[in-house]
């Protein structure tokens, strides 16, 4: 049974979603691809990996946390699951390009492919997807919004990155 809480993070309220004692889920509310809440699933605010991933998100947006921690389980498709890997060996404060995440998850080449899986990546900001930017190094897009992808790479110190039009998105997080 998986068991869910939410957690109100500085870039919006997440739902928070484990399976055992791994977290499966970590979304944006309302984001793209949005995960709906199963009639199954219970609210356990009180779950080990919920009251983890809580801590590790708390540590992450209060500037002490560079990598996390928390067993995960995503579930998807075996490419899925591999480009998620490679999302998840970015270190903190670095970004790469889909060409590149395609050729860390075996599949040079594939850029749009890897594109279209970190769309799909069921847990944001600890699998942080908001580190894969375009080939020239600008902002392409994230399930969540250009302004928290931004507000994230903001919050790990990556200034060197211009969202894809002029306009750049409201600050979310405090600046440092």
């Amino acid at each position: 049974m998986k068991r869910y809480d939410y957690y109100d993070s500085p870039c919006g309220r997440m739902l928070l979603v484990a399976d055992g004692d791994a977290l499966c889920g970590a979304y944006f509310v309302g984001q793209k691809h949005f995960k709906e809440i199963d009639g199954d699933w219970r609210r356990d605010p009180q779950a080990a990996a919920l009251v983890q991933a809580r801590r590790e998100l708390d540590e992450y947006f209060g500037g002490k946390r560079k990598r996390f921690q928390i067993p995960l389980a995503a579930e998807g498709t075996p490419f899925q699951r591999a480009v998620w890997q490679a999302i998840a060996g970015v270190g903190f404060g670095k970004t790469i390009s889909y060409a590149e995440l395609a050729r860390r998850a075996g599949r040079p080449g594939s850029a749009r492919a890897a594109g279209a899986a970190t769309g799909r990546n069921p847990i944001g900001v600890i699998v942080p997807c908001h580190r894969i930017v375009g080939a020239d190094g600008s902002l392409t897009g994230y399930a969540g919004g250009m302004d928290k992808k931004v507000a994230l790479l903001d919050l790990e110190g990556h200034r060197s990155v211009s969202p894809p039009s002029s306009a750049r998105p409201r600050r979310l997080l405090p600046a440092r």
